[in-house]
């Protein structure tokens, strides 16, 4: 009992029949349609998160903390705590840009969560540039700005959407910058007193002969 048979993994599922070009794209619609949702509800899930922390939403429930009062009202760790946290930042960072860099922020939601559904970006890939918003959003506004300037290309959804997603793989990919240089402290030279008094031996108490 509890024993694994090995034939159960070789047991072939019953063939189906092949799908037709039309069955094809329609299951490929439904994909996609899946995949607008989950980003759809990570994006409003980390929408809500930045408000409630901001308005420290632990306090009038008695919590001591963020932490503490996600893991007594939902079950999540510290770390899936502060992985929100992260998420919803980044996403903040990144539709700045955007309105800084176009200007689209007059007839665009501005809420960040219609953003991250504009722009499909994952939970995963808005974790990997947290720590690097600034680097995003800096890349983000000088390419949206020098299309702009060009005038060869309309700045329009699409456009936009594909500049924030290059910006992100980009920010992703590339070596993380180096450690700051720590601050050289310099030494502060001895006063001519104290250098006077390290050279000079003290004086040698004499006993006077009895």
């Amino acid at each position: 009992m509890g024993e694994h048979n090995q034939d159960q993994d070789d047991v072939a599922e019953p063939a189906r029949p092949p799908l037709s070009a039309a069955q094809a794209r329609e299951m490929t619609a439904g994909l996609r349609e899946a995949m607008d949702d989950v980003r759809r509800s990570v994006a409003v899930l980390a929408a809500r998160v930045r408000d409630a922390h901001a308005a420290r939403v632990w306090e009038p429930l008695g919590r001591p903390s963020w932490e503490a009062y996600c893991d007594a009202e939902f079950g999540i760790s510290r770390a899936q705590a502060y992985r929100l946290l992260d998420v919803a930042r980044a996403l903040a960072a990144i539709h700045g840009a955007v309105a800084a860099g176009t200007e689209m922020s007059r007839t665009r939601d501005t809420d960040p969560a219609a953003a991250a559904l504009d722009y499909g970006l994952s939970q995963r890939a808005l974790i990997a540039v947290s720590g690097r918003t600034d680097a995003v959003a800096d890349l983000i506004t000088r390419r949206l700005v020098t299309l702009a300037h060009s005038g060869l290309q309309a700045l329009d959804e699409p456009t936009v959407r594909a500049v924030v997603r290059q910006a992100v793989r980009d920010i992703r990919t590339a070596p993380p910058p180096p450690p700051a240089d720590p601050p050289i402290r310099r030494r502060t030279p001895p006063s001519p007193w104290r250098a006077a008094w390290s050279t000079t031996s003290p004086p040698t108490a004499t006993r006077s002969a009895s």
